[in-house]
């Protein structure tokens, strides 16, 4: 029986270990993103797309002022022929924490939105299209930052034709012609 209690010993550390990784893992504050209605875009035009997410219960780091943060950044992988535009991330917020109390960093906390602009090309066939993309993002709390975590994130954007140009009539003749 003494050979197998340093196994024992070690399996239980380390389901132990495990534990108290999940318990962390659980205890990193979750960023999560609203359903996006459906979005029509002209073709050859930018359309603006607002992604609404929020931070349940920490904050997590926009634009760190330390190299050891990850920042938030979106990816999009849109489809051939429709160009991914500007994407405009929220000012964050300058915050200092008992974990770095002589660094304020800027944060976002609760709700926040990034824009995102899709510019479907004059080439793509009208019709609906998925756009998917992942928020990277590290989530911190009052005592620590947690690993980066990524979110997945996508909309349906409805591409139409661009309205018909304009085309000015030539001035007619004031007379009438049989």
């Amino acid at each position: 029986m003494n050979s197998r209690a340093p196994i024992s010993k070690l399996a239980c550390l380390t389901v132990l270990l495990a534990g108290i990784v999940v318990a962390q893992e659980g205890k990193a504050p979750r960023v999560s993103v609203a359903p996006v209605p459906l979005v029509t875009a002209q073709r050859a035009a930018q359309t603006m797309v607002s992604l609404n997410f929020r931070v349940a219960s920490g904050f997590n780091s926009n634009a760190p002022k330390s190299e050891f943060l990850i920042p938030t950044a979106l990816k999009m992988d849109l489809p051939t022929d429709i160009i991914l535009g500007k994407i405009e991330y929220p000012e964050g917020k300058d915050l200092s924490f008992p974990f770095s109390p002589d660094e304020k960093l800027s944060v976002y906390s609760g709700d926040f939105t990034v824009s995102v602009g899709v510019h479907p090309m004059h080439s793509v066939t009208p019709g609906k299209y998925v756009m998917h993309g992942v928020l990277r993002y590290q989530a911190c709390d009052n005592a620590q930052c947690f690993p980066p975590k990524t979110l997945p994130v996508s909309f349906d954007v409805k591409v139409v034709k661009e309205p018909p140009t304009h085309h000015a009539n030539p001035a007619q003749s004031p007379h009438i012609h049989n």
